[in-house]
């Protein structure tokens, strides 16, 4: 328990660096237009391909892991 408690902030910094990388690494489709229902054609929906799809993927996997240890950290008081 102590080894856990001991790691979980240096992990938790990891985790935080790697997010924010990932959220900034991805495309904004979204301009000001599109945040009131206006923009380009479409409905706004399109189709993740690519790196695209693997970007966002592993910023969903990323942002659970740092949600589990932030649980953790409070579980064990870290």
């Amino acid at each position: 328990m102590n080894f856990i408690a001991n790691t979980l902030p240096f992990f938790q910094i990891i985790l935080s660096i790697a997010l924010i990388a990932l959220i900034l690494l991805q495309r904004s489709e979204a301009g000001v237009g599109g945040t009131f229902g206006g923009g380009e054609g479409g409905s706004g929906h399109f189709a993740r391909r690519g790196m695209e799809k693997i970007l966002f993927n592993s910023t969903v996997i990323v942002a659970l892991l740092f949600a589990l240890s932030s649980f953790l950290a409070f579980y064990f008081g870290a």
